[in-house]
């Protein structure tokens, strides 16, 4: 009998609560998805690095499925709780009829292991097959060889999904019987007449309350916006974090006061149609889901700013490979300058020796065929002297700088760069060749931070001087450029100076850049293995050779771009569905528990069309509300995130902002939808 009655439940409960059992089996299928990955890369054809960065992949996404099933286990809970509120009279009449709580108990027992077992079913054979176009993506991203692509079924990330949402359903099924076992057959019986505790909040005191979390949040954007030179350590981050979500909690306690306070003066608004009827619903709402609404706001805007900046980091890694990579390999090699305190650190007079050779010829005693090898080879060096400091470049806005950045190395030696060698750079990389007067600097830079800092000291005419020559600044902003090849902008100033500045200083580092010997792919793969083979040449024992490839930075910006995408689809998705979800049952649940108000509408007057139009606005303010201030706090949110991965540049951020948007109409513009329908399906007459 129980379970047959479980089944029949299931049945109903399919009907009235089709988002939950959607939920769920979206839950099983993207949590399988992400898991599923690495079964799926073994059988990629790529290189050792990138086999590596894969692994890595691989590991941190199996940590982020541990906090994933936190919250899915949250959302299922939070669900469960609102299935057996609907169900209290239904509950309450099995009681009446003399049915023990024990045996209320087991049929939830029951139903709980079915719906877990057909989730677990539908999930796990949706995601098999979505897994199978997601192991395409990645292939995509790492382009790897998929000459052996076949159908996977992942047995790890099968057992992992079936462990983990089993201890949450194991979870769901002894809080649903604690919560049976402390229902009164009372409270169970007139469960749906009953609504929740309002609590009248005095207007005044609201908006005290809305002021100071108005305040709280403005102080918080301030620290990670223009204020961030104040978050002078990581640990500092914390306190705009915990201000964000303090005021956040602040906002919507206050705000339920406030919308009836506001909406009653507004007498024209208030009593048209049945907006009285939705303010103080919508009110009644935010009063008694202050905390939950809360959440809901802080996981939207984790979501917004979570795939907003994944998907520009992989955007701005792609495009950065071809502008700021112009050629295949960059050696450098350090020069000393002062013997004595080099044969005085512990180094042989062989070694000194070596530093002072070039490249080429570092190259030859490796017995490295640089003309078979290598083409259009141009080496130059770079200097640094104790005369130009940053500290003096910046000259009077020293101490402004200081003041608003105080943790930058201002006694750091300068880089600086002969005229000529940075022309033949400049030809070959795409640059503006310059030109100079005998007194006359130029400096170069493209990171945005530091070259902000370069502008104003430039504005000031700053001069530098070296060896009792002064040189005044060309112009008055930097110029954009470059001269080691990197995934990112890293160049925080270079100093282009007349050749002869230079001439009688001691080289600080020498670099050798040029393109392989080779057409294609493979055969600029096979080029630069031999050199990397050369590792253990005895040679190397006492020199040092760092060597730079196009390729070795390819594939670790590939990694890196394809990591940042997928854990931030994987969480951003999960907060996305977990948020509207909750939204969804809250609202499908208050749909039931009200439909004798949506009759009592009926009887005095209102027709259908004035009551779909009612639900409607009712459940779009619902949804849009917290979208709307987690939208307020992305805005903040996404200018943090880009001042800290802006060394990958942001040329692409406007793109991940629609991609976004997209993501967030149609996973929660359908929820809203599918919400609609439903809670209009309830209220049916």
């Amino acid at each position: 009998m129980l379970y047959k009655l479980s089944l029949k439940n299931i049945k109903k409960s399919i009907k009235d609560y089709a988002i939950y059992f959607f939920t769920l089996i979206l839950g099983v299928s993207i949590f399988y998805i992400f898991n599923a990955l690495e079964s799926q890369t073994v059988m990629m054809q790529v290189s050792s690095n990138t086999q590596d960065i894969i692994k890595l992949m691989n590991n941190i996404l199996s940590g982020v499925s541990v906090f994933v099933s936190f919250i899915l286990g949250f959302l299922i809970i939070y669900a469960s709780r609102f299935l057996i509120k609907r169900r209290k009279k239904e509950f309450g009449i099995y009681l009446t009829l003399g049915m023990s709580k024990q045996k209320i108990s087991k049929i939830l027992l029951l139903e709980t292991l079915f719906i877990g077992l057909i989730s677990l079913l539908i999930g796990l054979t949706l995601g098999t097959f979505l897994s199978q176009f997601m192991s395409l993506l990645v292939a995509n991203m790492f382009e790897a060889d998929l000459t052996e692509f076949a159908f996977i079924f992942s047995k790890s990330a099968a057992i992992k999904t079936l462990i983990y949402f089993s201890i949450i359903f194991i979870i769901v099924m002894i809080f649903n019987t604690i919560n049976i076992s402390k229902c009164k057959l009372i409270d169970l019986i007139h469960g749906f007449k009953k609504n929740e505790t309002i609590k009248l909040k005095n207007p005044l005191f609201c908006t005290i309350i809305f002021i100071i979390s108005v305040i709280i949040l403005g102080i918080a954007y301030y620290l990670v916006t223009a204020g961030i030179q104040l978050l002078s350590e990581a640990s500092y981050i914390f306190i705009p974090i915990l201000m964000g979500i303090i005021g956040t909690l602040l906002l919507f306690f206050s705000i339920s006061g406030l919308l009836i306070r506001v909406f009653t003066k507004l007498k024209n608004i208030y009593y048209k149609g049945l907006n009285s009827f939705i303010i103080k619903q919508i009110s009644s709402k935010i009063n008694t889901t202050v905390i939950s609404m809360s959440i809901i706001s802080i996981m939207l805007f984790v979501t917004i700013c979570v795939l907003s900046s994944a998907i520009s980091l992989k955007n701005s890694i792609t495009a950065n490979l071809t502008t700021l990579v112009p050629v295949d390999i960059e050696i450098k090699k350090e020069r000393v300058y002062n013997k004595e305190d080099y044969l005085n650190s512990g180094h042989s007079i062989e070694e000194y020796e070596d530093t002072q050779i070039g490249i080429k010829e570092s190259l030859e005693k490796l017995d490295y065929n640089i003309d078979k090898n290598l083409k259009d080879i141009f080496e130059y060096d770079i200097y640094r002297t104790e005369e130009i400091t940053v500290e003096k470049t910046l000259g009077d806005y020293y101490l402004k700088a200081l003041e608003g950045y105080p943790y930058l190395a201002y006694k750091t030696g300068e880089t600086l760069i002969k005229l000529s060698d940075y022309n033949t750079l400049a030809k070959r990389y795409g640059f503006e060749e310059l030109t100079l007067k005998k007194d006359e600097y130029v400096l170069v830079s493209n990171f945005d931070s530091w070259s902000l800092i370069r502008d104003e000291a430039l504005k000031l005419n700053t001069t530098i001087k070296l060896n009792g020559k002064e040189y005044k600044p060309k112009y008055n902003v930097h110029k954009d450029g470059f001269i080691h090849i990197s995934s990112n902008h890293t160049n925080e100033g270079i100093f282009v100076l007349p050749d002869e500045a230079l001439e009688n200083l001691l080289a600080y580092k020498s670099i050798l850049i040029a393109d392989y010997n080779g057409d294609t792919k493979e055969e600029k793969k096979e080029i630069e293995n031999f050199l990397l083979k050369l590792n253990n040449h005895p040679y190397l024992e006492y020199t040092t050779l760092d060597v730079i490839t196009k390729i070795s930075i390819y594939e670790a910006s590939t990694g890196l771009g394809a990591m940042a995408t997928f854990i931030g689809l994987y969480l951003g998705i999960i907060f996305l569905i977990s948020s509207a979800a909750i939204l969804a049952l809250k609202e499908l649940t208050e749909s039931s528990d009200n439909k004798e108000r949506y009759k009592m509408l009926r009887k005095i007057g209102a027709d259908e069309k004035l009551i779909k139009k009612a639900l409607f606005k009712q459940i779009g303010i619902f949804f849009t509300f917290p979208l709307l201030i987690a939208i307020i706090h992305s805005i903040f949110g996404i200018i943090f995130c880009n001042y800290i991965l802006e060394t990958f540049g942001n040329e692409k951020l406007l793109i991940s902002i629609i991609m976004t948007a997209a993501v967030l109409i149609f996973i929660y513009g359908g929820y809203f939808l599918i919400t609609y329908l439903c809670s209009k399906n309830i209220i049916k007459d």
